[in-house]
């Protein structure tokens, strides 16, 4: 495939950010036009991209990119069930995790809607027993408390809706552990009762270390207080690994199964979404997959110019290939949405993280940005001095949610007018003049920024957002001629840890180990 450098738009792209270098916001954002050619309402949530280096040229450029980089192509391939994960030769099919009954998607001559959902019918009819308190636990109480067991996707994505989604949480506390630094998983069982707690085993293979790990530490602890057949009760498995299912003493009827064309990193819409229906019941949960699927019908239809998550890829590609910037912030004005973050960065990373294309080269163009970010307003307080005032750049997504789930009107105004202050700020910045001669006080303003508006943090709503940023970065993958749905990274770190383990549990050193990890094996083990 041609490189993106060598496609006629993307040397267009390189001239017109030569000829954009007297480009400013400040004049730019006096002009009344500029908020309805540059701004989206979709299912009352405001995606304003007014406040962005850009003109009318440079998104049309960018959309030549889009097209030339095959977009369109891709993204009906990915929604028809086409392996466009290429290095393991598998579809990418969390988009039908969402789809409804009526929908046929094939995959190597099966149509995975009827299992999809078999599996969401499974999943509400346990959570549904749970809730109501038919499925008890082993002395006959209801359950009080869900502790999710996993890593990467299968913990942050059910981490993050289920905080962001906390005002709608009436079930069972639910409680996420991921780390195998044992102080987490202890500082969660410390306080439970193990006849009214149910664990959610979640890992596809059943042979995840970290999560295996855990689990194990939990069927010790509960064993300690219960019975062997009680463990039915108490454990449930999102896995595909029967046999390692049953040995462990979980029951075929609390297994939940998933696919291998659901990343992990987007897995939320699948079994791995379970903790989530515990948490505010299945009917909230399926409001969630239609927010997912109405953000993915307008990624399907709208117009280029006017579809959301393209814009957004775009943007970022114009960023972090022609400006150069490195980083990209998140900053939502909304406690709720504090994992948004972190969740973001795994989806983002570790799908464009990466220097090597799908055709097995080395790119020579930068690729995926470093992804941070924290609520605001806590955030004005720590590192947006930076952002304001540092010699480069960082591009912003700023959410907000129009009404809140509270009644102090103040704060939120307060909330509000701070949230607004901020991308203003980010935009206009302040002269010379302006800051009273002080040369201190200049910010150069130009500093682009998006901001979405919801219109309340609702299931649907929340799955609309977190779909979009999905559809972003698969765009961006696309125009960077990356594999997105693969993870070498993550495999490595994992290989190269068992030398590393069998080292320090046998007292042993590697003579073909570096001198480093050598040496400071041989600090831990004396």
């Amino acid at each position: 495939m041609t490189q993106p450098t060598e496609l006629s738009s993307w040397k267009e792209l390189t001239t017109h950010h030569h000829d954009m270098r007297d480009f400013s916001l400040r004049e730019e954002l006096d002009k009344s036009d500029r908020l309805d050619t540059l701004s989206i309402i979709f299912e009352d949530m405001m995606f304003d991209f007014s406040k962005h280096l850009i003109t009318k040229d440079t998104t049309d450029l960018l959309i030549s990119l889009a097209q030339a980089s095959g977009i369109e192509k891709m993204r009906d391939q990915m929604f028809s069930g086409a392996p466009i994960n290429n290095t393991e030769n598998r579809s990418v099919l969390h988009v039908a995790c969402r789809a409804p009954k009526s929908a046929s998607i094939m995959v190597n001559g099966e149509n995975v809607i009827p299992f999809i959902h078999q599996v969401l019918e499974q999943m509400e009819k346990f959570s549904n027993s749970v809730r109501a308190g038919i499925h008890t636990g082993y002395t006959g109480h209801p359950i009080t408390d869900v502790v999710n067991i996993g890593i990467g996707g299968s913990d942050l994505g059910p981490r993050y809706v289920v905080e962001a989604l906390q005002d709608f949480c009436d079930g069972p506390k639910v409680h996420f552990v991921s780390n195998v630094d044992g102080s987490d998983i202890n500082a969660t069982l410390k306080n439970l009762d193990p006849s009214t707690t149910i664990f959610i085993i979640a890992s596809k293979t059943f042979t995840t270390e970290e999560t295996m790990l855990n689990a194990q530490v939990a069927k010790d602890w509960f064993l300690k207080f219960a019975p062997q057949d009680a463990i039915e009760k108490h454990f449930v498995a999102l896995s595909t690994n029967l046999d390692a299912v049953r040995k462990f003493g979980i029951s075929e009827e609390n297994m939940f199964p998933f696919r291998d064309w659901v990343g992990g990193r987007y897995s939320l819409w699948s079994a791995i979404g379970l903790s989530i229906t515990l948490a505010v019941g299945f009917e909230r949960f399926r409001e969630l997959l239609d927010g997912a699927r109405a953000m993915d019908e307008h990624f399907l239809s709208a117009p280029l110019n006017k579809n959301i998550p393209v814009l957004m890829g775009l943007l970022g590609i114009w960023y972090r290939n022609f400006y150069g910037y490195p980083t990209h912030l998140l900053l939502p004005y909304d406690r709720r949405l504090g994992k948004m973050a972190k969740f973001t960065q795994q989806m983002d990373m570790e799908s464009n993280g990466k220097a090597i294309d799908r055709d097995g080269h080395h790119v020579d163009y930068a690729t995926g940005p470093v992804i941070f970010g924290e609520p605001g307003t806590d955030s004005q307080h720590s590192f947006m001095q930076l952002v304001h005032q540092s010699p480069t750049p960082i591009p912003a997504d700023v959410i907000l949610c129009k009404n809140p789930a509270h009644d102090l009107h103040q704060n939120h105004i307060s909330l509000m007018a701070n949230c607004l202050a901020q991308t203003r700020a980010l935009a206009i910045g302040q002269t010379l003049e302006e800051a009273g001669g002080d040369p201190s006080r200049i910010f150069t303003g130009n500093r682009p920024s998006t901001t979405i508006i919801l219109p309340q943090l609702d299931p649907f709503h929340l799955g609309a957002l977190i779909a979009a940023y999905e559809h972003k970065v698969f765009v961006q993958g696309i125009v960077w001629n990356l594999n997105s749905f693969d993870q070498p990274g993550v495999e490595l770190g994992k290989i190269l840890a068992k030398p590393i383990r069998k080292m320090i549990e046998e007292r042993t050193i590697e003579e073909d180990m570096d001198c480093s990890t050598k040496a400071l094996a041989e600090f831990l083990i004396k």
